[in-house]
């Protein structure tokens, strides 16, 4: 009986230890913006498995015209447009398109490129969900041809 006492105990000191830190947060709103078990391209997310984490955060801004150029994340990536428009294409013709406010979860292990075919700047926040010693971003080799003697 006492063990059952110590539950309800924990239990409601849990509960009003959650009802004093809602109170706190009153004023606060919170919108929804996505909520998935895939990237943007339908494949299942995944998350890195490391002992050593690390996050890094970043804003990219793509000018008018600009490109990232073809590259891919052998990590998870997440993004949030702040502005702009911003089209990513994937190998394979498929193209995905993003505009201010929308969430990204970003595909991974998948060559893409992102540009900015429209006439503003295109600005998103990026969250890499990485390991220390992995890199955040890959980059396409250059196929350049050798140069001949």
């Amino acid at each position: 009986m006492r063990f059952v006492k110590s539950i309800i105990a924990f239990f409601l000191l849990v509960v009003m230890n959650g009802a004093v830190h809602a109170e706190e947060y009153r004023n606060v709103e919170v919108e929804k913006l996505i909520t998935s078990s895939t990237s943007s391209n339908g494949k299942p997310l995944v998350y890195l498995r490391t002992s050593k984490p690390q996050v890094t955060a970043v804003v990219v801004h793509v000018p008018p015209g600009g490109s990232t150029g073809w590259h891919k994340h052998p990590v998870p990536v997440y993004a949030y447009m702040m502005e702009g428009r911003l089209t990513v294409e994937l190998r394979n013709g498929t193209s995905f398109s993003f505009k201010k406010g929308d969430a990204i979860l970003e595909v991974i292990n998948t060559m893409h490129n992102g540009y900015n075919s429209g006439s503003e700047p295109a600005s998103l926040v990026v969250f890499y969900t990485g390991a220390v010693g992995v890199p955040n971003v890959i980059k396409e080799r250059s196929k350049v041809a050798p140069l001949m003697r």
